[in-house]
């Protein structure tokens, strides 16, 4: 058996991973045919990906404008310990407000009763 096949995740892996919490890379096509890849948070459920964003913002004007879009949610922090999954699909954009509100609604909830990590911050430094 290849090596692929043995670190593959099985359908019912692939469901749990993705319920864990992690956080995803979207990448999206800008309009000159490069890769534009940002963070974000995100709700798996009904078998699709959900993440909310401004309208204006540049990954939906890109998605607007060819709906193709990668994403990759991994975790871990060295080679050994890396899990991941990449999803390649269309992306459609939910502009309906009472879908939306029911999705940022499902995205609190399904976040709720779980640890928060603080990040301790440096204070920003003023330049004078």
């Amino acid at each position: 058996m290849n090596k692929q096949r043995q670190i593959q995740l099985t359908p019912a892996e692939q469901a749990a991973f993705l319920q864990e919490g992690h956080k995803a890379a979207l990448a999206t096509l800008d309009k000159d045919g490069f890769p534009h890849v940002v963070a974000m948070g995100f709700l798996a459920k009904d078998d699709a990906i959900y993440m909310t964003s401004y309208a204006k913002a540049q990954k939906v004007v890109n998605i607007k404008r060819n709906p193709k879009v990668g994403l990759m949610i991994e975790t871990g922090k060295n080679y050994g310990d890396f899990r991941g999954l990449m999803i390649r699909g269309h992306c459609v954009i939910i502009e309906d407000s009472a879908l939306v509100a029911g999705s940022f609604k499902s995205f609190r909830r399904s976040r709720a009763g779980k640890p928060r990590r603080r990040v301790k911050r440096s204070p920003a430094r003023q330049n004078g």
